[in-house]
């Protein structure tokens, strides 16, 4: 775990430049007066929650202000109770000017000997012959007037600011010295802060009425802080340890601390123990709230934690114990202490932490009773809650038999509104106290029927090798007397689960398994086994059994008047057109769509889009691919189906499609998962993808990439595209080495998990040639030699998976073609390169042009331009510059748009450079010449964002392009060129 706490600003620029600007703290060459905002005088109060950040926003101004030529003079107010001393802060003060302008504290001190009462060290309380209350008013006077002379002497010789912190603690004399020093104009520049926690400030507090005295005085302004947005918490916490955090712990931290960054950077420094917890020393400082309550607002809060963060009144009526009276009286003192905040009906603890540990310094007996009234309430109908809310609360009371009841009623309830994570939660909840074999007798439940609600629920909420292994740890805990109808519904659920995962196991004999064990006749276990095994038949590739039994199942469900199992069987005998035409497929999917929709079949419309999206793309029609993926999207965000399979694979394909049309930053917007908390493995497919953009633009993502390979066995999407990441990274390193060992690790894991001959085999084989044919330049005659064979190895096996391919329409698409064609280039390069078997010149030429041709067709955007940028490598090394400069040209303006440095580095690498001139620049986009417009007017890409309607983020990487096409240091500098050329 890293440092416990940050040295860095973190997420508080505007308010540190409103305060700056506010005060006037602005450079001032030769101690001039204050210059640009603020004026002499100027206070400002600033006001936070505990922990909120007010300390580390005045550290970073006094760093501002000595910058600027300032003095800075900070005084603190401290926690005695009723014994504060009188002025402390402003004795803190004077010993700092005593120490640093010792002949001001003097003159001042001769002119005002009441000065002397405040020198640390010399806090006498006066003479002993000056006792009337006149001598002590006037004493009083005098030491104002002596504190605002010194001020203003000090700021004669460069400003000041004044700092004086806490004064929430601060004594009635600090408080009325403040109103004087706030109501008294200073004639030099003399600028004041003063901070308070604005949770302590209670209705009594006595801070609390001065505060609207001071915002009344005129030059005196208020700054509240706020909490922390999420992304100045995730940067926070990324500053502390900067390995990162689950994406789990991040979400926990960031919901419990509520943009504080105290508590940000307490739970971050416990993020390594188990359990959900408030540290110790956390605990202690929020609990002294607790100790200043009376005895019965602390019964109020107690029984207030157990509800969580929020409580309703008509709960803690039923739970509190106390009569009506009693619970107003504790309830209005715990709200005047800032513990409770009334929301509506509800009361809310002010910080959720607050609630935690007043819960977790409950007693164990004490909780499990509270637990019980709240259970009673709900059961009773006495305060209205959720049956989730009486699961927990009857789980911890230990009323197991009403928790099991209340889970799987809420895990239903879940369901219903689109929540399955939530629903898997319940039903894990409830299957975990069926353990008990009495309580599971007593129960009478299916437990097929909870077994597979809480299967569906899982794989639906993103994670189906879970659901997967529920349902065989519970088929192994079925005792052998159990229905067979128990068991044919659990094989069921996990043979259409499997379809979807990578495994070794064979969904079709667990399917048929399932069917077997069925009831004949015609009945819903039968229907449904007999639709599953079809689509299992389906998905394994077996289609003319998959016809035989989705026609059998489409009959049994019509005939059930089991419309939605009908829609599953339509959908599958739709996708088994693919050996026909593709418009015959189409229009059957099409319609398969409107059916699904009609009979309300989620699962089936999110398929049926799906696979309409993938045939689209097996085409390289990507506008329809996209269309048909985003419907798919739409449709599962708005039913909370977002990680369901077919849903996570519509937005996995219409990242990678957006990443090969060159949308780069449309691919970042997809992946992005702050606020997200996906499963393991979907989070590891986006991430993936993510990193193809940032590994396109010049990141080193090999070590976040080789992360990702315990999933490569679990799901080989990942295997898919962290490989590749894996080995364009080793190529850009010259480690040939690494390259072919990523390879042979990767076709490893997938021939296992899929069959030895899988398709990518040929794409991986053309990464893995490249990255040795970069290397080839560094290495001796025998390394070459002995790459050499690796790579024609690596070929050869491509070359068996294009013989083996036995796809059903018998079409090898445009990508297939593209990748095959490079895999050739790339081999015949590196027996150029390596001089063994050398091919003529001519036909190593025209083997990168028709691979140029090929990613063309495909529509790659960035394999095209680094195609590009190998031809022209060769063409120029052959001697053909013209050529060499077209393609060159043509890759370059394909790098400046998507922001991919590392081609830019490999064109000047092959000696390819833009021609220079006043009069032919690299041609701008017309969005670029847009945006350079805008930039010459002196907008920022805040505004150029709102004025064009597209993100800020898209702006930046826009002008980050017209840059460097201009050749430009700053955006000054791209308007003055622009000008000069006429390009605007």
């Amino acid at each position: 775990m890293a440092a416990h706490t940050s040295r860095t600003l973190v997420g508080r620029d505007a308010e540190l430049t409103e305060l700056s600007s506010l005060l006037g703290v602005r450079s001032f060459p030769g101690g001039g007066a204050p210059g640009g905002g603020g004026t002499p005088g100027a206070a400002v109060l600033l006001a936070g929650d505990a922990g909120v950040g007010k300390t580390r926003l005045l550290v970073e101004l006094r760093d501002l202000a000595f910058a600027a030529g300032w003095q800075v003079f900070a005084g603190h107010c401290l926690d005695f109770g009723d014994s504060a001393l009188p002025y402390l802060p402003f004795s803190e003060v004077l010993g700092r000017i005593a120490a640093e302008l010792p002949d001001a504290v003097e003159q001042v001190a001769t002119q005002y000997p009441a000065l002397a009462r405040l020198q640390p060290g010399r806090r006498v309380l006066g003479s002993s012959d000056i006792a009337t209350d006149q001598a002590a008013a006037l004493d009083r006077a005098d030491l104002f007037e002596a504190v605002h002379t010194l001020l203003e002497t000090a700021a004669g010789r460069a400003p000041v600011l004044l700092v004086v912190e806490d004064t929430h603690w601060a004594d009635q004399s600090t408080r009325d010295l403040l109103s004087f020093l706030f109501s008294r104009p200073f004639e030099g520049p003399v600028a004041m802060v003063a901070s308070y926690r604005a949770d302590d400030l209670h209705r009594r507090h006595p801070l609390r009425r001065q505060v609207a005295e001071w915002s009344r005085i005129r030059g005196v302004q208020r700054l509240a802080l706020s909490p922390l947005p999420e992304s100045a918490v995730r940067a926070l916490i990324q500053e502390l340890v900067p390995d990162g955090l689950a994406e789990q712990e991040l979400a926990d931290i960031i919901e419990r601390a509520d943009g504080n960054a105290f508590f940000v950077e307490e739970l971050t420094s416990a993020a390594a123990e188990p359990g959900r917890w408030v540290p110790a020393d956390l605990a202690d400082v929020l609990l002294v709230r607790l100790d200043r309550l009376d005895e019965t607002a602390r019964q109020v809060v107690r029984t207030a934690s157990v509800a969580g963060r929020r409580v309703s009144h008509d709960m803690l009526v039923a739970t509190a114990g106390l009569e009506a009276d009693a619970l107003d009286d504790g309830l209005r003192r715990a709200v005047e202490m800032n513990v409770l905040v009334p929301q509506g009906e509800r009361y809310a603890f002010r910080h959720a932490l607050l609630g935690e540990a007043v819960y977790d310094d409950l007693l164990p007996g004490e909780r499990v009773r509270l637990h019980a009234r709240y259970a009673e309430a709900l059961q009773s109908g006495a305060a209205r809650g959720t049956a989730a809310a009486l699961a927990r609360h009857a789980r911890l009371a230990t009323d197991l038999d009403t928790a099991l009841t209340a889970s799987i009623q809420a895990g239903r309830e879940a369901w219903d509104v689109g929540g399955p994570d939530e629903a898997a939660y319940h039903y894990q909840q409830a299957l975990e106290l069926l353990g008990d074999p009495r309580r599971c007798e007593r129960a009478e439940v299916d437990v097929s029927k909870l077994v597979t609600s809480a299967a569906e629920a899982l794989s639906e909420s993103g994670d189906p090798q879970r659901a997967v292994a529920l349902i065989q740890e519970q088929l192994d805990r079925l005792p052998d007397d159990a229905p067979p109808e128990w068991r044919s519904r659990m094989l069921t659920t996990r043979a259409g689960i499997l379809i979807v995962v990578d495994t070794d196991e064979d969904p079709a004999e667990i399917s048929a398994e399932a069917l077997a064990l069925a009831p004949e006749g015609e009945n819903h276990w039968r229907a449904r086994a007999l639709t599953t095994h079809a689509r299992v038949l389906a998905g394994m590739g077996r289609y003319d059994e998959a016809q035989a039994a989705g026609m059998e199942a489409l009959a049994l469900d019509e005939r059930l008047d089991l419309n939605q199992l009908a829609s599953e069987a339509i959908t599958t005998l739709s996708g088994l057109k693919k050996t026909g035409p593709k418009e015959g497929l189409r229009e059957a999917l099409v319609d398969a769509v409107a059916r699904a929709e009609e009979a309300d079949a989620v699962h089936a419309e999110l398929r049926a889009r799906f696979l309409l999206g993938r045939s689209f793309e097996d085409w390289a029609e990507f506008d329809g691919s996209e269309q048909w993926f985003r419907s798919a999207i739409e449709r599962a965000v708005g039913t909370g189906l977002t990680w369901a399979p077919y849903a996570l694979e519509s937005r996995v394909q219409l990242a990678w499609i957006r990443w090969v049309r060159g949308a780069w930053d449309d691919v970042l917007d997809l992946t992005d998962l702050r606020g997200e908390t996906p499963p393991p493995i979907p989070r590891a497919i986006l991430s993936a993808l993510r990193m193809s953009v940032e590994q396109g633009r010049g990141a080193d993502v090999a070590a976040e990439a080789r992360k990702l390979r315990r999933f490569w066995a679990r799901e080989g999407a990942v295997a898919i595209h962290s490989a590749a990441l894996e080995m364009v990274q080793a190529g850009r390193a010259g480690d040939a080495a690494g390259a072919v060992q990523v390879y042979d690790d990767v076709v490893a894991v997938l021939g296992r998990t899929w069959h030895e001959w899988f398709s990518a085999r040929i794409r991986f084989g053309a990464i893995a040639a490249g990255a040795v044919a970069r290397a080839m330049t560094t290495m001796s005659a025998a390394e070459r030699s002995a790459y050499l064979e690796k790579v024609e190895r690596i070929s050869d096996d491509g070359h068996i998976v294009v013989q083996r391919y036995d796809d059903p329409s018998g079409h090898w698409g445009p990508e297939g073609r593209a990748w095959k064609k490079r895999l050739d280039a790339e081999t015949l390069r590196v027996r150029w390169l390596a001089g063994v078997d050398a091919p003529p010149q001519d036909v190593l030429v025209g083997s990168w042009r028709e691979t140029v041709t090929c990613f063309e067709d495909f529509g790659h955007v960035h394999e095209l331009a680094q195609m590009r940028t190998v031809l022209a490598g060769i063409l120029r090394a052959t001697g053909d510059t013209a050529g060499a400069r077209e393609q060159g040209d043509l890759a370059r303006a394909v790098a400046h748009e998507l922001g991919a440095r590392p081609l830019l580095d490999d064109l000047l690498a092959i000696g390819s450079a833009p021609v220079r001139s006043e009069s032919a620049p690299d041609a701008l986009t017309p969005r670029e010449t847009e945006i350079l417009a805008l930039v010459a007017d002196g907008r920022s890409n805040g505004e150029i964002a709102r004025q064009l309607f597209i993100s800020a983020k898209t702006v930046s990487v826009h002008v980050s392009n017209i840059l460097a096409k201009l050749d430009a240091a700053s955006r000054t500098e791209a308007a003055a060129i622009a000008r000069r050329r006429d390009l605007l």
